[in-house]
Protein backbone atom coordinates (compact mmCIF):
# COMPACT_ATOMS: atom_id res chain seq x y z
CA UNK A 1 0.00 0.00 0.00
CA UNK A 2 1.44 3.36 -0.83
CA UNK A 3 0.31 6.51 0.24
CA UNK A 4 -2.40 7.63 -1.55
CA UNK A 5 -3.50 11.86 -1.68
CA UNK A 6 -7.09 12.58 -1.14
CA UNK A 7 -6.93 9.43 0.98
CA UNK A 8 -7.29 8.34 4.24
CA UNK A 9 -4.70 5.60 4.64
CA UNK A 10 -5.92 3.00 7.51
CA UNK A 11 -3.46 0.00 8.67
CA UNK A 12 -4.40 -2.71 11.07
CA UNK A 13 -2.18 -4.27 13.22
CA UNK A 14 -3.08 -7.56 13.19
CA UNK A 15 -5.08 -9.85 10.86
CA UNK A 16 -7.95 -11.44 13.15
CA UNK A 17 -12.08 -10.95 13.40
CA UNK A 18 -12.28 -7.39 14.61
CA UNK A 19 -9.55 -5.92 12.00
CA UNK A 20 -10.84 -8.27 9.43
CA UNK A 21 -14.51 -7.08 9.80
CA UNK A 22 -13.76 -2.92 10.78
CA UNK A 23 -11.64 -3.36 7.84
CA UNK A 24 -13.85 -4.61 5.78
CA UNK A 25 -16.58 -1.97 6.49
CA UNK A 26 -14.09 0.79 5.88
CA UNK A 27 -13.13 -0.86 2.40
CA UNK A 28 -16.53 -0.20 1.09
CA UNK A 29 -16.12 3.95 1.82
CA UNK A 30 -14.53 4.72 -1.74
CA UNK A 31 -12.30 7.58 0.22
CA UNK A 32 -10.31 4.55 2.28
CA UNK A 33 -7.13 2.83 1.53
CA UNK A 34 -7.14 -0.26 4.11
CA UNK A 35 -4.85 -2.98 4.21
CA UNK A 36 -4.39 -5.50 7.44
CA UNK A 37 -0.54 -5.83 8.91
CA UNK A 38 -0.39 -9.53 9.87
CA UNK A 39 1.78 -12.07 10.52
CA UNK A 40 -0.05 -15.08 9.28
CA UNK A 41 0.96 -15.94 5.37
CA UNK A 42 -2.27 -17.73 4.48
CA UNK A 43 -3.87 -15.35 5.82
CA UNK A 44 -2.18 -12.94 3.71
CA UNK A 45 -2.58 -14.79 0.45
CA UNK A 46 -5.96 -15.76 0.97
CA UNK A 47 -7.11 -12.29 1.30
CA UNK A 48 -5.10 -10.73 -1.98
CA UNK A 49 -5.65 -13.60 -4.07
CA UNK A 50 -9.27 -14.66 -2.72
CA UNK A 51 -10.76 -12.32 -1.09
CA UNK A 52 -11.43 -14.17 2.09
CA UNK A 53 -9.78 -14.66 5.15
CA UNK A 54 -9.67 -18.18 5.67
CA UNK A 55 -8.34 -18.57 8.94
CA UNK A 56 -11.51 -16.44 10.51
CA UNK A 57 -14.04 -15.82 8.23
CA UNK A 58 -13.62 -19.07 5.69
CA UNK A 59 -17.32 -18.11 4.16
CA UNK A 60 -18.06 -14.84 3.57
CA UNK A 61 -16.48 -12.75 0.71
CA UNK A 62 -14.57 -9.50 1.53
CA UNK A 63 -14.52 -6.81 -0.19
CA UNK A 64 -12.35 -6.66 -3.40
CA UNK A 65 -10.38 -3.08 -1.70
CA UNK A 66 -9.38 -4.72 1.26
CA UNK A 67 -5.62 -5.74 0.97
CA UNK A 68 -3.32 -7.64 3.67
CA UNK A 69 0.18 -7.57 3.76
CA UNK A 70 3.60 -8.37 6.15
CA UNK A 71 5.41 -5.33 5.28
CA UNK A 72 5.73 -3.04 8.36
CA UNK A 73 7.07 -0.14 6.09
CA UNK A 74 3.70 0.54 5.95
CA UNK A 75 3.19 2.07 8.96
CA UNK A 76 5.24 4.82 8.52
CA UNK A 77 2.73 6.16 5.30
CA UNK A 78 -0.95 5.46 7.55
CA UNK A 79 -2.77 8.29 8.74
CA UNK A 80 -4.62 5.70 11.03
CA UNK A 81 -2.99 2.44 12.95
CA UNK A 82 -6.09 0.55 14.38
CA UNK A 83 -4.64 -1.61 17.29
CA UNK A 84 -6.32 -4.80 16.84
CA UNK A 85 -3.70 -7.22 18.70
CA UNK A 86 -4.82 -8.38 22.32
CA UNK A 87 -4.37 -6.03 24.85
CA UNK A 88 -1.18 -7.42 26.52
CA UNK A 89 0.99 -7.38 23.55
CA UNK A 90 0.37 -3.46 22.07
CA UNK A 91 2.41 -1.90 24.37
CA UNK A 92 5.94 -4.28 23.54
CA UNK A 93 4.65 -4.13 19.90
CA UNK A 94 4.86 -0.22 19.67
CA UNK A 95 8.10 -0.01 21.36
CA UNK A 96 9.52 -2.41 19.81
CA UNK A 97 8.26 -0.76 16.19
CA UNK A 98 7.45 2.56 16.86
CA UNK A 99 10.46 3.24 14.33
CA UNK A 100 8.35 2.69 11.35
CA UNK A 101 5.70 5.03 13.15
CA UNK A 102 5.20 8.63 12.05
CA UNK A 103 4.39 11.00 15.14
CA UNK A 104 1.52 12.07 12.97
CA UNK A 105 0.08 9.17 12.73
CA UNK A 106 -3.25 8.80 14.71
CA UNK A 107 -2.99 5.64 17.04
CA UNK A 108 -6.23 4.01 17.25
CA UNK A 109 -6.68 1.14 20.32
CA UNK A 110 -9.13 -1.52 20.03
CA UNK A 111 -8.23 -3.62 22.46
CA UNK A 112 -9.99 -4.28 26.00
CA UNK A 113 -7.40 -4.75 29.18
CA UNK A 114 -4.87 -3.47 30.71
CA UNK A 115 -1.67 -2.88 29.12
CA UNK A 116 1.33 -3.27 31.49
CA UNK A 117 -0.13 -4.85 35.05
CA UNK A 118 -2.69 -2.17 36.36
CA UNK A 119 -1.43 0.47 33.53
CA UNK A 120 -4.31 1.35 30.95
CA UNK A 121 -2.33 1.18 27.37
CA UNK A 122 -3.28 4.68 26.57
CA UNK A 123 -1.42 5.58 29.82
CA UNK A 124 1.73 3.34 28.61
CA UNK A 125 1.51 4.11 24.69
CA UNK A 126 1.74 7.83 26.00
CA UNK A 127 4.83 7.79 28.04
CA UNK A 128 7.14 6.47 24.84
CA UNK A 129 4.98 7.73 21.93
CA UNK A 130 3.77 11.23 20.90
CA UNK A 131 1.39 10.41 18.58
CA UNK A 132 -2.25 11.46 19.13
CA UNK A 133 -4.32 8.32 20.58
CA UNK A 134 -7.64 7.22 20.60
CA UNK A 135 -9.84 4.47 21.36
CA UNK A 136 -12.66 2.58 20.50
CA UNK A 137 -14.90 0.58 22.24
CA UNK A 138 -18.47 -0.59 21.99
CA UNK A 139 -20.75 -3.50 21.77
CA UNK A 140 -19.37 -5.28 19.04
CA UNK A 141 -19.48 -8.87 18.17
CA UNK A 142 -16.94 -9.35 15.02
CA UNK A 143 -19.84 -11.71 13.44
CA UNK A 144 -22.24 -9.09 13.07
CA UNK A 145 -20.39 -6.53 12.05
CA UNK A 146 -18.84 -8.51 9.26
CA UNK A 147 -22.89 -9.23 7.87
CA UNK A 148 -23.41 -5.79 7.99
CA UNK A 149 -25.67 -5.52 11.57
CA UNK A 150 -25.57 -1.93 12.60
CA UNK A 151 -22.93 -1.73 15.30
CA UNK A 152 -22.26 1.34 18.13
CA UNK A 153 -18.52 2.05 19.22
CA UNK A 154 -17.70 4.82 21.42
CA UNK A 155 -14.64 7.02 20.30
CA UNK A 156 -12.62 8.66 22.52
CA UNK A 157 -10.08 11.28 22.77
CA UNK A 158 -8.51 14.32 23.91
CA UNK A 159 -8.51 15.85 20.81
CA UNK A 160 -11.86 16.46 19.49
CA UNK A 161 -10.76 17.52 16.16
CA UNK A 162 -10.43 14.21 15.15
CA UNK A 163 -13.78 12.95 15.81
CA UNK A 164 -14.93 14.42 12.15
CA UNK A 165 -12.38 12.21 10.46
CA UNK A 166 -14.14 9.39 12.06
CA UNK A 167 -17.55 10.30 10.87
CA UNK A 168 -15.95 10.58 7.15
CA UNK A 169 -14.16 7.42 7.21
CA UNK A 170 -17.20 5.31 8.76
CA UNK A 171 -19.74 7.50 6.61
CA UNK A 172 -22.72 5.13 4.61
CA UNK A 173 -21.82 2.29 6.66
CA UNK A 174 -23.61 0.00 9.15
CA UNK A 175 -21.51 1.80 12.21
CA UNK A 176 -22.57 4.28 14.54
CA UNK A 177 -20.60 6.17 16.96
CA UNK A 178 -20.65 8.18 19.83
CA UNK A 179 -17.81 10.82 21.03
CA UNK A 180 -16.52 11.60 24.17
CA UNK A 181 -13.40 12.88 26.11
CA UNK A 182 -13.01 10.39 28.62
CA UNK A 183 -10.46 8.09 27.50
CA UNK A 184 -10.44 6.52 31.26
CA UNK A 185 -14.09 5.93 31.77
CA UNK A 186 -13.98 4.22 28.19
CA UNK A 187 -10.82 2.09 28.98
CA UNK A 188 -12.07 1.19 32.37
CA UNK A 189 -15.67 0.35 30.74
CA UNK A 190 -14.22 -1.90 28.15
CA UNK A 191 -12.61 -3.65 31.21
CA UNK A 192 -14.81 -4.38 33.41
CA UNK A 193 -17.79 -5.27 31.59
CA UNK A 194 -15.75 -8.43 31.47
CA UNK A 195 -15.86 -8.70 35.39
CA UNK A 196 -19.47 -8.44 35.66
CA UNK A 197 -20.36 -10.72 32.58
CA UNK A 198 -18.81 -13.73 34.02
CA UNK A 199 -21.07 -12.72 37.73
CA UNK A 200 -24.06 -12.65 35.13
CA UNK A 201 -22.92 -15.84 34.03
CA UNK A 202 -22.61 -17.27 37.31
CA UNK A 203 -25.96 -16.59 38.20
CA UNK A 204 -27.35 -17.31 35.28
CA UNK A 205 -26.43 -20.63 35.30
CA UNK A 206 -27.55 -21.46 39.01
CA UNK A 207 -31.32 -19.44 38.32
CA UNK A 208 -32.78 -18.87 35.08
CA UNK A 209 -34.89 -16.26 36.93
CA UNK A 210 -35.61 -12.91 34.45
CA UNK A 211 -35.80 -10.95 37.53
CA UNK A 212 -32.71 -12.20 39.43
CA UNK A 213 -30.73 -11.15 36.35
CA UNK A 214 -32.26 -7.68 36.04
CA UNK A 215 -31.37 -7.23 40.15
CA UNK A 216 -27.97 -8.47 39.62
CA UNK A 217 -27.29 -6.41 36.13
CA UNK A 218 -28.31 -3.35 38.58
CA UNK A 219 -26.24 -4.11 40.99
CA UNK A 220 -23.44 -4.78 38.49
CA UNK A 221 -23.76 -1.12 36.52
CA UNK A 222 -23.82 0.48 39.71
CA UNK A 223 -20.46 -1.01 40.77
CA UNK A 224 -19.01 -0.58 37.21
CA UNK A 225 -19.97 3.21 37.44
CA UNK A 226 -18.47 3.48 40.79
CA UNK A 227 -15.23 2.36 39.78
CA UNK A 228 -14.89 3.96 37.18
CA UNK A 229 -15.46 7.42 38.43
CA UNK A 230 -12.85 6.12 41.27
CA UNK A 231 -10.48 5.71 39.02
CA UNK A 232 -10.81 9.10 37.48
CA UNK A 233 -13.70 8.46 34.59
CA UNK A 234 -16.80 9.94 34.22
CA UNK A 235 -20.32 9.55 35.55
CA UNK A 236 -22.22 9.81 32.05
CA UNK A 237 -20.03 6.99 30.31
CA UNK A 238 -21.44 4.12 31.34
CA UNK A 239 -24.51 5.64 29.38
CA UNK A 240 -22.15 5.70 26.08
CA UNK A 241 -22.30 2.83 23.70
CA UNK A 242 -18.98 2.01 25.56
CA UNK A 243 -20.89 1.16 28.68
CA UNK A 244 -24.29 -0.46 28.87
CA UNK A 245 -24.25 -1.34 25.76
CA UNK A 246 -21.18 -3.37 25.84
CA UNK A 247 -21.93 -4.49 28.76
CA UNK A 248 -25.27 -5.59 28.30
CA UNK A 249 -23.76 -7.28 24.59
CA UNK A 250 -21.09 -9.04 27.14
CA UNK A 251 -23.48 -10.26 29.93
CA UNK A 252 -26.13 -11.77 28.15
CA UNK A 253 -25.01 -13.11 24.59
CA UNK A 254 -23.54 -16.75 24.83
CA UNK A 255 -21.08 -15.97 21.87
CA UNK A 256 -19.31 -13.84 24.95
CA UNK A 257 -16.15 -15.58 26.34
CA UNK A 258 -16.55 -14.00 29.74
CA UNK A 259 -20.49 -15.16 30.02
CA UNK A 260 -19.41 -18.22 28.69
CA UNK A 261 -16.75 -18.72 31.87
CA UNK A 262 -19.54 -17.25 33.99
CA UNK A 263 -21.75 -20.60 33.17
CA UNK A 264 -18.85 -22.99 33.35
CA UNK A 265 -18.12 -21.54 37.22
CA UNK A 266 -22.07 -21.69 37.63
CA UNK A 267 -22.03 -25.61 36.76
CA UNK A 268 -19.19 -26.41 38.47
CA UNK A 269 -17.12 -27.11 34.93
CA UNK A 270 -14.37 -24.74 35.90
CA UNK A 271 -11.90 -26.14 38.75
CA UNK A 272 -9.00 -24.09 40.49
CA UNK A 273 -7.13 -27.44 38.35
CA UNK A 274 -8.08 -25.88 34.95
CA UNK A 275 -8.45 -22.49 35.97
CA UNK A 276 -4.65 -21.96 36.25
CA UNK A 277 -4.72 -22.74 32.53
CA UNK A 278 -7.35 -20.30 30.76
CA UNK A 279 -6.63 -16.88 30.78
CA UNK A 280 -9.74 -14.39 29.70
CA UNK A 281 -9.56 -10.84 30.20
CA UNK A 282 -12.25 -10.47 32.76
CA UNK A 283 -10.25 -13.25 35.24
CA UNK A 284 -7.25 -11.18 35.14
CA UNK A 285 -8.83 -7.19 35.54
CA UNK A 286 -10.64 -9.03 38.86
CA UNK A 287 -7.16 -9.61 40.52
CA UNK A 288 -5.92 -6.23 39.29
CA UNK A 289 -8.98 -4.57 39.97
CA UNK A 290 -8.34 -5.88 43.80
CA UNK A 291 -5.14 -5.61 44.12
CA UNK A 292 -5.86 -1.51 43.55
CA UNK A 293 -8.41 -1.56 45.60
CA UNK A 294 -6.59 -4.03 48.58
CA UNK A 295 -5.71 -0.97 50.49
CA UNK A 296 -8.83 1.34 49.81
CA UNK A 297 -10.87 1.33 53.32
CA UNK A 298 -13.91 0.27 52.73
CA UNK A 299 -13.81 -1.24 49.20
CA UNK A 300 -14.92 -4.94 50.28
CA UNK A 301 -18.61 -3.33 51.02
CA UNK A 302 -18.48 -1.02 48.09
CA UNK A 303 -17.91 -3.49 45.90
CA UNK A 304 -19.22 -6.77 47.11
CA UNK A 305 -19.77 -8.19 43.54
CA UNK A 306 -16.23 -7.90 42.27
CA UNK A 307 -15.11 -8.71 45.80
CA UNK A 308 -17.15 -11.98 45.67
CA UNK A 309 -15.98 -13.15 42.07
CA UNK A 310 -12.22 -12.33 43.34
CA UNK A 311 -12.58 -15.06 46.00
CA UNK A 312 -14.29 -17.84 43.57
CA UNK A 313 -10.94 -17.47 41.80
CA UNK A 314 -8.49 -17.28 43.88
CA UNK A 315 -9.66 -19.53 47.27
CA UNK A 316 -11.55 -23.09 47.88
CA UNK A 317 -15.06 -21.39 47.09
CA UNK A 318 -18.53 -23.46 46.88
CA UNK A 319 -20.30 -21.67 43.83
CA UNK A 320 -23.45 -22.49 45.14
CA UNK A 321 -23.55 -19.85 47.84
CA UNK A 322 -22.12 -17.39 45.29
CA UNK A 323 -25.53 -15.88 44.70
CA UNK A 324 -26.28 -16.09 48.51
CA UNK A 325 -23.64 -14.15 48.39
CA UNK A 326 -23.97 -10.96 46.94
CA UNK A 327 -27.43 -10.45 47.68
CA UNK A 328 -26.59 -10.49 51.12
CA UNK A 329 -25.79 -6.69 50.82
Amino acid sequence: MKKEKNKNNIVFIGSGAIATSLGNILASNDDNVVCLLSIEKDVIESINIHHVNSGYFPNIQLHSRLLASDDKELLSVADLIFLAIPSVSVVNYLKNNQQFISKDTLLVNLAKGFGTENELIHEAVSSFMPNNLAVMKGPSFAREIINMQPTAFTIASNDPDCFNLFIHIFEDTSIYLDFTNDIIGVEYASILKNIYAIIIGIVDANFDSPNLRSLVLSKSINEMRSLIKRFGGSNETIFNYCGFGDFSLTALNDLSRNRTLGLLIGKGFFTQGISDKVVLEGRIAVNVFHQLLKNSIGSETEYPLLVELYKVFNETYDIKKFVGNILVT
